[in-house]
């Protein structure tokens, strides 16, 4: 019996010890967060499946996991001898676990969940799909306590201040701004659950998450005083000083559920009900009106500031440079050098960390050779790792976190000759990221309206990709980071209202599993453009600064505007990187950027 089976046979012993029929397991932590601390990556240590998404049903003779369409391949890989099976839509007959909650749960079932793992929306999702049925629900289950007995420990390391300089905007206007939409809007608490949003408004960062700099923290904001939920050891003396002048108070973490629950009958309180997780929730009194929507915070960290955009700028510099120092030094040095995915993906992180205000990669960087490149969100391991060959497609996919910002980019390069079919492939991915980053848009312009625009060349093709076009990024905090987004669906975050100031990825790809994948991604801001007798408008500035790799274009697909705009944009790539390069990168990127 593998390591994951014997866990799976001791949880199963433990649900039965306690009479429970069913557990629900999501991915998740207390603050709902994408990047989670070691301790709460329940579902990894379980499984083997190391996906940023899933949710697993366990029964007495049955474990299953779902994910989404970016891990389909890698969840048939990594859950092979687990004891778990990957229930894939068109395999197992459910489209979600909700479906197979609502076929196979009978009457007087006991259904357990750890309600601190799943947000409010999630827990009314699993609520409503046994409607009519009489379960038992336990919501504090934590069996998985009792059989992980070498569970890491959360981070102890401490928090840092924020300083202006990068933040333009000190913590108490930030505060004052808050405190003034909640009076307009007549609230008198606003529960902060996400992690973000709380080091956006006190302009302080944290070492508690990997690739986010996070210290884990819930708030309630109220009209004289912010109560700041977290371990105090982590908060220097001089930020706690200065925390205590403004009225920001420390309490313990554990400690955020027994005060919701003293809040005073007739009050209201503005909460997230997608980042504050069911436990919470259940903490708040009767009597207190409840609203739930966005949070403010998050809403007014989503457009940038003049002082983060022009950091932004010198973020998108610095990563520039890391990445023609890297795509050089794969040029002169492939096939005189061994060359591995996990290799590069270290190497590349040596590039960034010579730049000045480096604090760590913004996500684990992706490394996808030929057909690895079709999983979307892959992960070399160990037994997973690739040797680069000398004929083929290398993805890359990275970003990093520097005290000026957060970058996110991919690029994907050939090695060797392309087939036509691997051309065109590349052109049509090519012209769907050009026709967003050049579109002209009305204020008022949503995400979900913008996701055509890279999809149409595809499309007219018979070719699409199953993830999003865009998601928003953070300043110096989270690489995903909404309200804004642009995608297909109709969620809250495609629906939100595209704005100047806003840093949006833009990403279109191809998938060829078994082959390949292609994906050509940039971030790009909004800002204002002209103003009419029909309105504002707004455009795009592309802000990421890498080559695209020209040996994959088709130049006969591009029209004229697209050929255009490729070459404006790599005379801007050389332009702003071409001072911090030796003159040996300076002749390689001149080469790179050329005119086509």
């Amino acid at each position: 019996m593998n390591t994951h089976s014997s866990r799976l046979a001791l949880l199963r012993e433990a649900m039965k010890e306690n009479k429970i029929d069913i557990h629900i397991i999501p991915t998740g932590d207390p603050n709902l967060g994408e990047y989670i601390p070691d301790h709460w990556r329940i579902i990894a240590w379980l499984t083997g499946f190391t996906g940023s998404a899933a949710t697993l049903i366990i029964t007495d003779a049955f474990a299953g996991l779902w994910t989404d369409s970016r891990y389909f391949v890698q969840a048939r890989e990594q859950l092979l001898d687990s004891g778990f099976s990957f229930m894939k839509p068109a395999d197992g007959g459910w489209h979600d676990y909700l479906g197979w909650l609502t076929d196979n749960v009978s009457d007087l079932n006991t259904v357990a969940i750890d309600s601190r793992t799943v947000s409010i929306a999630g827990m009314r999702k699993i609520e409503r799909s046994l409607e009519g049925k009489n379960v038992k629900y336990i919501t504090d289950s934590d069996l998985i306590s009792e059989i992980w007995t070498d569970r890491p420990a959360i981070s102890g390391s401490p928090a840092f201040d924020f300083p202006v300089i990068y933040a333009g905007k000190e913590r108490t206007l930030k505060i004052s701004e808050v405190r003034s939409l909640m009076k307009i809007r007549n609230i008198d608490y606003h529960l902060l659950t996400s992690v973000a949003d709380i080091m956006w408004l006190l302009n302080i960062r944290g070492n508690d998450v990997e690739y986010s700099p996070l210290l884990l923290s819930f708030a309630i904001v109220s009209e004289d005083q912010i109560l700041l939920f977290t371990d105090e050891s982590k908060i220097p003396f001089k930020l706690a000083f200065e925390f205590d002048r403004y009225g920001i108070v420390i309490l313990p973490y554990e400690e955020t559920d027994a005060v919701l629950s003293s809040l005073s009958a007739g009050t209201s309180i503005l909460l997230s009900p997608v980042t504050t997780s069911a436990s919470l929730f259940k903490a708040i009194p009767p009597g207190i009106r409840i609203i739930e929507d966005f949070s403010i915070p998050e809403s007014l960290k989503a457009v940038k500031n003049k002082t983060e955009i022009e950091n932004i700028g010198k973020a998108m510099i610095k990563d520039g440079v890391a990445l023609a120092r890297f795509f050089f030094w794969i040029d002169q040095d492939k096939g005189s050098i061994v060359m591995t995915e996990l290799s590069l993906a270290e190497k590349l992180t040596g590039f960034r960390a010579e730049q000045e205000s480096f604090l760590g990669p913004s996500f684990s960087t992706i490394v996808a050779w030929n057909e690895h490149g079709a999983l979307p969100h892959y992960s070399a391991t160990a037994d997973s790792d690739a040797k680069i060959g000398q004929n083929g497609m290398l993805l890359i996919d990275s970003g990093a976190q520097y005290l000026n910002g957060t970058t996110d980019i991919t690029r994907t390069i050939s090695f060797g000759r392309p087939s036509p079919a691997q051309k065109r492939d590349f052109t049509l991915v090519l012209k769907g990221n050009i026709s967003l980053a050049t579109v002209k848009i009305p204020a008022g312009t949503k995400g979900i309206q913008l996701d055509i625009l890279a999809r149409k060349a595809l499309w007219e093709n018979g070719l699409n990709y199953g993830h999003g076009t865009g998601h928003g990024v953070g300043f110096c905090l989270n690489v995903h980071e909404g309200p804004q987004s642009i995608s297909p669906g109709g969620s809250a975050e495609a629906r939100t209202i595209i704005e100047a100031g806003m840093l949006i990825s833009n990403e279109p790809a191809i998938y060829r599993e078994g082959e390949y994948g292609i994906r050509i991604e940039n971030l790009i801001l909004c800002y204002q453009d002209e103003e009419t007798e029909f309105g504002q408008f707004l455009r795009f500035d592309t802000m990421s600064l890498c080559y695209i790799d020209k040996s994959l274009i088709d130049v006969s697909m591009l029209e004229q505007k697209e050929i255009d705009w490729l070459n404006r944009y790599h005379s801007d790539v050389f332009e702003k990187l071409c001072p911090y390069l030796n003159d040996d990168e300076r002749k390689w990127l001149k080469e790179k950027t050329e005119f086509i």
